[in-house]
């Protein structure tokens, strides 16, 4: 059987798809799970540069350095590449939808799809309030890469 391997999508890549990308990647260590991880983003503005700071800072209060992870831009590739690609809100899911080549095989959805009683929602950008925001982004990426480790 092949490892899972999942990429997570936001829209820059460098503050919610990072974040749930280091939570899964610990949650898989902790637990033994062999999978590959990486993140990405709709857009391009933000490729090769590093996650928020605000982002490495709620990280690095859980034990984890994302200052080496860089930004890039999700590409048709990566739906044979990864066996699940999870958006973090709507509208990245619909960007998704758009972009996946028809030969595309990973299972696409929402990544809050996976937390029993939040089926639909989306993790809220925390990119233009204040710090508490990443702390509430860490808690839904963190909740949800435990169902995904639980899960697969």
């Amino acid at each position: 059987m092949t490892a899972a391997s999942v990429l997570f999508v936001c829209l820059g890549n460098i503050c919610r798809s990072p974040l749930a990308e280091a939570a899964l990647r610990a949650e898989a260590a902790k637990t033994g799970v062999d999978m590959t991880v990486d993140s990405a983003g709709t857009g391009d503005w933000h490729v090769g540069h590093p996650p928020d700071r605000r982002a490495q800072a709620v990280a690095l209060r859980h034990g984890i350095d994302i200052g080496g992870y860089r930004g890039r831009q999700v590409e048709p590739a990566d739906f044979q590449r990864f066996t699940h690609i999870f958006a973090l809100d709507a509208d990245n899911l619909k960007n998704l939808c758009h972009i996946r080549p028809p030969d595309g095989t990973a299972d696409l959805r929402l990544l809050m799809d996976m937390v029993p009683g939040r089926e639909g929602t989306g993790v809220v950008d925390p990119y233009y309030g204040d710090d508490a925001g990443f702390d509430l982004t860490w808690d839904d990426v963190t909740r949800a890469a435990r169902a995904i480790v639980a899960g697969l």
